[in-house]
């Protein structure tokens, strides 16, 4: 399977002109992907202004994505702002070319950006097939919290959408590493490049790693796109010759 990353600078608070950005992005493709993975926000920015910005489930972005997939005959993914049934979410969104969808919400809010005054958290923890891989989705801050993404061998592929700080850009690449270790599993981690309108910087660092947490495709801060293949059979092959997983400790966590 073929995965690529758009790392694009979000054009702050402005959907048309991030739809437009991306498709042009696309347009570099050199490889047609069968995965298209986005930052988190990718259509407004990390922006608490719900009020403007929030749109109800199937809308705007929502139709965008599902024109792109059809026309790129590929899946994409990546999270916005969605308003349901009264409450307001970072909702991460995957939509395959022939219109289907599989949603995820952010479960941990970054409270240092205020995210959980505005938003509501996810309650349920995601995990789906798309053709021979099982994917576990994860929006930015989630990425800290091991027990959340903890593979119960239920998945192959991790995906974090993000919009993560240069000033914590150590942080971000050494996450990865370790989700993609402990987790034996591929790893794909979007995030944007930039300054955002609260003059936060972003050194963009998308990258996709192996099971071994080595890198395998990376950007630097430039907009660009970046593309590998991920096998799901020698992931199994991996896993067979070091089955990590077979000592793993049994948890349990509550949900409120």
């Amino acid at each position: 399977m073929i995965i690529s990353i758009i790392q694009p600078d979000i054009v702050w608070e402005d959907k048309t002109a991030n739809f437009r950005k991306i498709e042009e992005l696309i347009s570099s493709f050199r490889v047609k992907p069968d995965i298209v993975i986005l930052p988190e926000m990718f259509t407004t920015g990390f922006s608490m202004n719900h009020e403007k910005l929030a749109e109800p489930p199937g809308k705007e972005s929502s139709r965008w994505m599902t024109a792109v997939a059809s026309e790129g005959s590929f899946a994409i993914c990546g999270s916005y702002i969605v308003r349901d049934k009264g409450h307001v979410f970072n909702r991460w969104i995957f939509i395959t070319p022939d219109g289907k969808s599989r949603q995820y919400d952010k479960r941990h809010l970054f409270r240092m950006g205020e995210e959980e005054k505005y938003f509501t958290p996810g309650k349920k923890r995601t995990v789906f097939r798309y053709e021979k891989i099982r994917i576990c989705p994860n929006i930015c801050y989630d990425l800290r919290f091991p027990v959340w993404s903890r593979n119960r061998n239920d998945y192959d592929l991790l995906i974090n959408s993000a919009n993560w700080p240069e000033s914590r850009r150590d942080v971000w690449i050494t996450l990865l590493k370790a989700r993609a270790i402990e987790n034996q599993c591929f790893v794909a981690g979007s995030n944007r490049t930039g300054i955002d309108g609260k003059d936060i910087r972003y050194s963009g660092d998308s990258m996709i790693l192996n099971p071994r947490g080595e890198i395998i495709a990376s950007a630097d801060r430039n907009e660009c796109v970046i593309t590998a293949e991920i096998s799901p059979d020698e992931l199994n092959e991996f896993r067979k010759k070091f089955p990590v997983y077979l000592d793993a400790d049994n948890f349990y966590f509550c949900l409120d």
